[in-house]
């Protein structure tokens, strides 16, 4: 794992679509408020210098949703940056600041 000093923490400024930026290898994104529809998705921008193109994302959601209300996952990964999506399973709208934690899995292709 990471040791202390390895982590840190942002927040989404205005909407769950808004892009955020964290350059540490494990960490935690709190998202914005903002409702999200019944059965919707969102995507949003992980920028971070320690991601590789090579690299595995781990994304989980710690705390602030309502339990198995909602999908989280990465779509895509390249150098510096990689997407986030966040899927409202649910039949209604839901507004949380859901805490998504992330780890960067250093990987190779050679």
């Amino acid at each position: 794992g990471y040791g202390t000093g390895s982590g840190g923490t942002v927040t989404q400024a205005t909407s769950k679509s808004t892009a955020v930026t964290l350059n540490k290898p494990s960490g935690q994104i709190t998202t914005n408020t903002g409702s999200l529809s019944a059965n919707a998705a969102v995507s949003f921008t992980l920028t971070n210098s320690r991601i590789g193109a090579n690299d595995t994302m781990s994304v989980s959601i710690t705390s602030g949703a309502t339990a198995g209300a909602y999908v989280v996952q990465v779509d895509a990964v390249a150098a510096g940056s990689c997407t986030v999506s966040i899927r409202n399973m649910t039949a209604g709208a839901l507004a949380e600041a859901i805490v998504i934690q992330f780890n960067v899995i250093k990987g190779a292709i050679a």
